[in-house]
């Protein structure tokens, strides 16, 4: 049978080794098998090289069996010719998912019968050379002939490609000659910009011109406008593996009723627990793609877990999402939903699709367990037992309610209910028993009505659940799309192994600094612009991505060198005082704000006969220690050019200062291979330094927490919020240049 199949595929034209790597793919031979018959009983065993192709085109990317018969028809009887012809014709069957299909209209989208001339080839290259003419003369071969040959076949739309290319090359080579020597030469590449560098760029000019930039969204916000194709809204069905049934076309039709057509996104945190980096990709990916869309994006918290559940998490994330910029459409809670989400749970049992299982959860546990005995129990049993779930009439354990599929990893009959006696925080104890993420996310999204429900890789698994429970139920079904993780090196994000880190006393709490939560981040001094650039920076791919801190923080120092003003500090002071000090009173020294930017303002520090410079910027030998130094000074004219500067302090203020390096040792604390005691063996004890008696110039004595300042020579510093009217603390959010050893 493999020979016969074998000796069918190459017949089509293809080649030996793609043959046989078609056999392994048993849905696509079967549907070229299919294909190949059909066709050999218009035009016989043989088949022509070129139909052929087609063939292997249709059975190869029409995602939906049902066309195969029609599709097949409209090649073998040479009325879809070109691959353009079958591209647009498979657009329109993707388009049109439900029969009967419109030949008329269909024809006509697909070229179906139009003839192109040699002479209106001719005429329509020539009107575009004309358009051209100046600037080819001008450029002769350097000129992008693919523009040529797009315009060309813009007018001509089934035009055979390769005879539109043959008709541009005759006439270009009638108008410029021969190709010369200069012809040749290739031409000097511009130098590539990045879209985030060139974003920069144009904002720093207008800014420096005093006026407001371009475009007010970020630069993730861009990159999901240019970079995303997914469907447009009300064309969920074009969405390969999106389901279609009866009722997808009118539910569609009423959803455009209801948004308008507008783009429709959702953050879905679970309220138990703080945010982090990885939150932040989320974040901004779903906000900025809505805002970059002209739609909306919901904050809707899954509060389904009472047990897990505190204020405090609520207050935060919300914190988070709008500390980055972004604005929630709506603030909405899964709990709204409660009542709606009961209601479709015993429709669903009504229509067989659910019931109530005793089976323990550690029998349910893997992705090969045994059916349940309880799985064809009636319809009226379960809707009774149902409902004595509700009432409190089983311990927690002792019933869940499931549905009735197998899952894309091969999971069996998820959980839709389990029962849990703890007030809820916004529910009380109204309820006992709550619905699980599998249950829950997609129905909300079909609530509110989401057209792009946005969520990381391991989500892939519920594709199909996600689909299937929205068309048992016969409701709006949204499109799920997944995107990869990102995660950082040196970090941990998980809620539990933070939990840990605080308990064991290895950090202060969830917003230690030396963490990768976002109230770390913020309480360290990174902007939120910085991560926000960095998440586009990232992109958003399929794949998971673990980046390197430093990339991070490579985007902190851009904004903060133009955002954080310029201040002086010494961290270890060394006393030095100037014995022939020129006035009887002390010199203001005026110092711009940013050196490079003078308009940005001034600030004024004192100069006197006492001042402090770094320990470490005064050495006289090995091994003496220095306690103080006694100088004098002369006029910059006078004296020799200095080989380096330093910076100082006069009338300095004391403030604590905190150093912060990577907590964790390793690259990956969490890999046994790498860390074979755990993550908590892999902590650096060196991770925090606190200097309590450093300086820093007075003119930062009416700096509020999170302020953000360069110290000269030191790096940026923000301040923390432990800090008090008698002392400030300083946190250092990165050093001024990276640090190679960091590589």
């Amino acid at each position: 049978m493999a020979t016969d199949s074998l000796s069918l595929f190459t017949g089509l034209g293809l080649s030996e080794h793609k043959a046989r790597e078609t056999l392994k793919n048993e849905a696509l031979s079967a549907q070229l098998q299919a294909a190949a018959a059909q066709a050999q009983q218009v035009l016989g065993p043989s088949i022509d090289k070129s139909t052929g192709t087609l063939l292997y085109n249709v059975a190869s990317r029409l995602k939906d069996p049902r066309r195969l018969s029609f599709l097949v028809g409209y090649v073998t009887n040479k009325k879809i010719l070109t691959d353009l012809q079958l591209s647009a014709a498979l657009e329109y069957l993707r388009s049109h998912p439900l029969d009967p299909i419109n030949t008329a209209d269909f024809e006509q989208e697909c070229g179906v019968g139009v003839t192109v001339t040699p002479e209106q080839i001719e005429e329509a290259v020539e009107a575009v050379i004309g358009q051209h003419r100046e600037q080819l003369l001008k450029e002769r071969y350097h000129f992008s002939m693919g523009m040529l040959m797009g315009e060309a076949r813009t007018a001509l739309k089934w035009a055979d490609g390769k005879t539109i290319k043959n008709e541009v090359d005759m006439q270009v080579l009638h108008l410029l000659g021969p190709k010369t020597e200069a012809d040749l030469e290739k031409k000097p590449k511009a130098a590539k910009t990045r879209p985030e560098e060139k974003d920069l760029k144009a904002s720093r000019t207008a800014a420096s011109n005093g006026e407001e930039p371009a475009t007010s969204l970020s630069l993730m916000e861009q990159l999901r406008g240019e970079a995303l194709r997914f469907h447009k809204p009300g064309e969920n069905y074009k969405t390969p593996g999106y389901v279609v049934t009866p009722n997808t076309m009118p539910l569609l039709q009423q959803h455009m009723e209801i948004t308008g057509g507008q783009v429709r996104t959702r953050f879905p945190p679970e309220p138990n627990g703080i945010l982090h980096i990885g939150h932040a990709k989320a974040i901004n990916f779903n906000f900025g793609y809505a805002k970059a869309n002209n739609g909306v994006c919901f904050l809707r918290y899954d509060d389904t877990n009472p047990e897990k559940e505190e204020e405090k998490y609520f207050t935060g994330i919300r914190d988070m999402v709008e500390w980055l910029g972004y604005k929630p459409y709506k603030v909405t809670h899964a709990s709204d939903y409660f009542d709606q989400l009961y209601a479709w749970a015993v429709e669903l049992i009504q229509r067989g699709h659910a019931y109530v299982c005793h089976q323990h959860v550690e029998e349910i546990k893997g992705h090969n367990p045994p059916p349940s005995p309880w799985r064809d129990r009636p319809i009226e049993e379960s809707l009774l037992l149902f409902e004595g779930m509700k009432k409190g009439k089983f311990a927690e354990g002792e019933a869940t309610l499931r549905m009735k599929l197998v899952m894309e990893d091969g999971k069996m009959d998820p959980v839709a209910y389990r029962i849990k006696y703890t007030p809820h925080h916004r529910t009380g104890d109204k309820w006992c028993i709550y619905p699980t993420y599998d249950y829950t996310h997609c129905l909300c999204d079909s609530i509110e009505h989401i057209t792009h429900s946005l969520c990381t890789k391991e989500f892939q698994a519920r594709r199909s659940s996600y689909f299937w429970l929205c068309n048992a139920l016969d409701v709006y079904c949204p499109v799920q799309w997944e995107y990869g993780r990102l995660n950082l090196h040196y970090a941990v994000v998980s809620k539990r192994k933070i939990i840990q880190l605080v308990e064991a006393g290895a950090v202060r709490d969830w917003d230690d600094p030396r963490l990768f939560t976002l109230t770390a981040l913020r309480r360290r001094g990174f902007p939120p612009e910085a991560i926000n650039n960095f998440c586009a920076r990232v992109g958003v791919t399929v794949a998971q991505t673990t980046m390197e801190p430093h990339l991070l923080e490579a985007c902190v120092r851009e904004v903060l060198n133009d955002g954080a003003p310029r201040a002086m500090a010494v961290l270890k002071p060394l006393r030095v005082t100037i014995t022939n000090f020129p006035s009887s009173k002390a010199i203001d020294v005026i110092v711009p704000n940013f050196p490079a930017d003078e308009t940005k303002g001034f600030h004024r520090v004192p100069f006197l006969p006492t001042i402090y410079i770094e320990h470490t910027d005064f050495k006289e030998n090995a091994s003496g220690q220095v306690t103080e130094l006694e100088v004098t000074c002369s006029k910059s004219d006078a004296s020799e050019k200095p080989k380096a500067f330093i910076h100082w302090v006069s009338e300095p203020l004391q403030c604590e200062v905190r150093i912060y390096e990577r907590l964790f040792r390793h690259k990956n604390p969490e890999d046994p291979s790498e860390v074979p005691g755990g993550f908590l063996s892999d902590l650096n004890l060196d991770s925090l330094s606190v200097i309590e008696d450093a300086l820093v110039d007075c003119s930062v004595s009416g700096a509020k927490p999170f302020d953000k300042f360069q110290f000269e020579r030191l790096g940026y510093f923000s301040v923390d919020p432990d800090s008090t009217e008698r002392k400030l603390v300083f946190n250092r959010t990165v050093t001024l240049k990276e640090d190679p050893g960091k590589m």
